[in-house]
């Protein structure tokens, strides 16, 4: 070979070796799996991208995106994906199902993003008006959970109720034909349907809820890509610090994200702010609470130990 061609070769491959580092960072060569996160519409990654917090270049971000906690804790079950976050009550409904899930950091609000909801010209005025009532919810989610605990505040059983367990799309649908007479749900279906709907809200969950959701992971994921979760939820701490003091920012990339108006994203972002926290001892016994909640009300089948699904040594 000769010098002008070895030349030539070492430039081409230094040339090669700059793009990757470039493009990946020093550690690109030996870079983690990527990490595979689920979320839903107006989720996560909105916030990530409205922040302008970047993916973490060791583990790079994958996303897919589902229609409701169920079916991510499909995924996760399954191994499809590695880390998402869901509520307390869905925590609990995973648990009870699959061994293969840990929460690894809590996300704190106020409880009110979950409410029950029914049309402007109802008669029903309060929980106590809601006894021979249909109320549409997903089993064993988050709404559900919110109508256990309101009938229990008021007095009532929860045979006092209708439930008719309905896909979101199907249950908006039913309030509006009035084939339910009310609905519970969290976030963005709330805030749609009272803003655009006109949906008066009976009650939330700011007195009844832990206002906990968990970041939570497969256990495979922990034991092959423990940094780049960490990386995660140093992401969505940092996310969450700006929306505090962001909210119309963020709720300009909300609505583009999710195609409904700056009002809605406005009423949504409100009852989103929260915080990334540790799980703490006090964290995993508001869990226990909710789990014991469950096991009463029937809506899981026996007792759990919330203990055995928190990852307490994760650290961020």
């Amino acid at each position: 070979m000769t010098l002008t061609r070895r030349r030539s070769l070492m430039l081409g491959l230094g040339g090669l070796l700059f793009a990757a580092v470039h493009r990946h960072g020093i550690s690109g060569a030996y870079a983690a799996e990527p990490l595979r996160i689920g979320d839903q519409k107006g989720g996560a990654r909105s916030l990530l991208k409205a922040a302008g917090i970047g993916d973490n270049a060791s583990s790079p971000l994958h996303w897919s995106l589902f229609a409701g906690a169920p079916m991510l804790i499909q995924a996760l079950t399954a191994k499809a994906i590695d880390a998402g976050v869901i509520g307390d009550a869905p925590l609990v409904f995973a648990q009870s199902g699959s061994d293969e899930i840990r929460a690894i950091a809590g996300v704190q609000t106020d409880g009110t993003t979950t409410a029950v909801v029914v049309q402007p010209d109802s008669t029903v005025r309060s929980v106590a008006d809601l006894k021979g009532k249909r109320i549409a919810t997903l089993k064993g989610q988050t709404g559900h959970y919110l109508v256990l605990a309101a009938l229990k505040a008021a007095g009532l059983q929860a045979t006092d109720v209708r439930f008719v367990f309905i896909p979101l799309v199907a249950a908006k649908l039913a309030l509006q034909t009035g084939a339910v007479d009310a609905w519970a749900t969290w976030g963005p279906y709330i805030s749609d349907a009272k803003v655009s709907n006109g949906a008066r809200e009976i009650v939330n969950g700011g007195q009844l809820m832990s206002g906990l959701s968990y970041v939570v992971a497969t256990r495979e994921a922990l034991e092959k890509n423990r940094e780049g979760l960490v990386s995660y939820v140093q992401q969505l701490k940092a996310g969450h610090q700006w929306m505090q003091t962001h909210t119309d920012d963020y709720a300009k990339v909300w609505a583009e994200e999710v195609g409904l108006s700056l009002p809605v994203a406005k009423d949504v972002v409100r009852t989103m702010r929260g915080t990334i926290i540790p799980l703490t001892p006090d964290i995993v016994a508001k869990q226990q609470q909710v789990s014991d909640f469950m096991a009463e009300t029937g809506m899981i089948s026996g007792k759990l130990n919330a203990q055995a699904v928190m990852d307490g040594s994760f650290t961020f």
